[in-house]
């Protein structure tokens, strides 16, 4: 319903070609109850469904959750295991297509998951592997909350090597599927070898060391880059650098000695423990510093992933903590991105933003962004979203922040392209699916869950956009979420930001932005023994630390602190693949 009341005089409004005022209107419901991040919808658990926090491989054991769905004697229908543990604790590969669906690999074992047969359990992205386990051999109980997971220990049969080029590969011949794990730059291959076989690795490149974890791996003067499973046989093949390498998963690189230079002056670095969680966290003061807050981004589009380590190289940043929140399988941004005032990812949720201009303090609250299209005759349609990976029913725009393509993110969608103010072409499903081209002022209207776009060729359209609050109108946003402090008090509220309340009470690492009075915080934090902080336990921390505000975001595998060119944080000891971050820099 249009309403009168007088707007605002922070209202902002951008129009193709010309300015008009923003009528408030409800947008539409989203297709599915949105799930905490990553946003893939999930249904209510099941009278017939087990799930639990803790999966042990081999009896060694660590926090992460699973879900059995009912049981065909004593295996389950389905199996839905986190990404995360099935690539870095069992070695299994995978890879993304473009339309959104993961393709699998283990010993010479495919899966292929469709985008659709994806979902999220808490934190991270979930598959069904219960075929793929059947076909290995993998052994399951449940006890409680204990899911073990039990693979037969193979004999190493042979240990071939080559140098394909500037890489040199040792291939492991097994006398079955082994357990592949990472761990701090250690590959860990769960099998037996004999003494004069670890020798031979030794020769190789390899360190080798045979305990009750399994053989353990680790290049002598390299990192490693590649490892894989081959089957019929069973192999595992180990590359690295044939004359060294850089990786995220060794030890702390020596920090930049032009940092070292700030540390202790312009720049400082806390590192606390309190009550079992390890703090690190960098002050600055942005008014009087020669290094400034920006969000980091990967040039040229929105889809697509990279370490951490790699954005604050790439942008040249000295201080980096991972950013917002992603779609780790469709690798697109699921929250607020503005830089340089350019919205790359618009707010979603109500969820909880920074906000900053240059040398300025960030400020902090939950961001709402409503956007309207206007045809002729002032006939108008609300907006879902700009530049979002967060599918919803109804109308989105895409503009070339998004990239130089769009291609669809559900199915049946329907466009319209816009140049000039003017709607130049009409698109179909097929269309979208191949891909539409966005080049400078284009902008594309996609119409999502049967949205008609009623405008025909030729007609003139405009945008309207109002920000639920002088957040939005900063040259910089960053979103996340739940917002943690406000003033110096407790404002956690995941209900009003859309997150479960599963995913509000799960212990893990944290990374969060906050200010105190004069000072700007870049903050990670881990546990010690446990899994790491409750989002509760996280604001309660930084409240006794005497900060104002505070804003969560992306944690679990995500968390990471990158100073002077050095990993410093890795959140669950894996430097994961993150979407986009905050740096300082000069």
């Amino acid at each position: 319903m249009a309403s009168t009341a007088i707007l605002p005089a922070w209202l902002l409004v951008l129009c193709l070609p010309g300015v008009g005022w923003a009528i408030p209107i409800t947008p539409p419901p989203p297709l599915t109850p949105p799930p905490p991040p990553p946003l893939v919808p999930i249904g209510a658990a099941a009278s017939t469904e087990r799930q639990g926090s803790s999966i042990s491989i081999n009896g060694r054991r660590q926090s992460a959750h699973w879900l059995w769905v009912r049981s065909l004697g004593d295996t389950p229908q389905q199996l839905w295991i986190p990404l995360e543990v099935l690539e870095n604790q069992l070695g299994v590969n995978s890879r993304s297509r473009s339309d959104g669906a993961l393709e699998l690999e283990w010993f010479g074992q495919e899966l292929k998951v469709p985008a659709s047969a994806q979902r999220s359990l808490e934190d991270e992205v979930a598959v069904d592997v219960s075929s793929l386990f059947g076909r290995i051999g993998v052994g399951l109980i449940k006890e409680g909350s204990l899911l073990s997971l039990e693979l037969a220990r193979p004999q190493l049969l042979q240990v071939r090597s080559s140098n394909p080029g500037p890489v040199k590969r040792v291939v492991l011949d097994l006398g079955g599927p082994a357990a592949i794990g990472k761990n701090n730059g250690e590959l860990v291959v769960d099998l037996l070898s004999r003494s004069d076989q670890q020798t031979l690795l030794g020769s190789l490149g390899l360190q080798a060391q045979q305990d009750s974890a399994g053989l353990k791996l680790k290049p002598s003067a390299a990192k490693l880059t590649r490892v894989f499973s081959l089957g019929d046989p069973n192999r595992v093949v180990i590359e690295w650098p044939d004359q060294g390498g850089a990786s995220d998963t060794d030890s702390p690189a020596p920090i930049d000695p032009r940092l070292n230079a700030l540390l202790g002056k312009e720049l400082q670095w806390d590192r606390l423990v309190r009550q079992g969680v390890r703090i690190n966290a960098i002050r600055i003061d942005p008014l009087n510093a020669s290094l400034q807050l920006r969000p980091l981004t990967r040039p040229g589009a929105m889809e697509g992933l990279s370490s951490l380590l790699q954005l604050a190289n790439q942008q040249q940043a000295w201080v980096a903590i991972n950013g917002g929140y992603f779609n780790r399988v469709r690798r697109l941004p699921l929250g607020a991105l503005k830089q340089d005032g350019r919205w790359l990812s618009g707010p979603i949720l109500n969820r909880g933003v920074a906000a900053w201009d240059e040398r300025t303090m960030p400020r902090f609250g939950r961001l709402k962004l409503s956007e309207w299209v206007v045809g002729p005759r002032a006939f108008r349609l609300p907006l879902a979203a700009v530049n979002s990976g967060y599918v919803q029913r109804g109308i989105s725009r895409y503009t070339a922040d998004w990239g130089p393509n769009y291609k669809a993110l559900s199915g049946s969608e329907t466009g319209l392209l816009i140049q000039g103010g003017l709607v130049r072409q009409k698109l179909g499903p097929s269309e979208l699916d191949a891909g539409v081209p966005l080049r400078g002022d284009d902008l594309l209207l996609v119409g999502r869950g049967g949205a008609e776009l009623p405008w025909g060729l030729g007609e003139r359209l405009e945008i309207e956009s109002r920000p639920n609050s002088n957040l939005g109108l900063a040259t910089h946003v960053i979103g996340g979420g739940p917002l943690l402090l406000q003033a110096g008090r407790i404002v956690l509220n995941g209900a009003a930001e859309n997150f479960s309340s599963a995913f509000l009470s799960q212990g893990a690492p944290r990374t969060v932005l906050a200010r105190d009075e004069r000072q700007i915080w870049l903050i990670t934090l881990e546990g010690i023994q446990e899994s790491g902080p409750t989002l509760g336990e996280t604001a309660e921390l930084l409240r006794q630390l005497g900060l104002q505000d505070a804003l969560n975001l992306d944690g679990g595998s995500s968390t990471g602190l990158v100073l002077g060119g050095s990993l410093q944080v890795k959140g669950r000891g894996v430097a994961g693949s993150i979407h986009n971050g905050v740096g300082l820099m000069r």
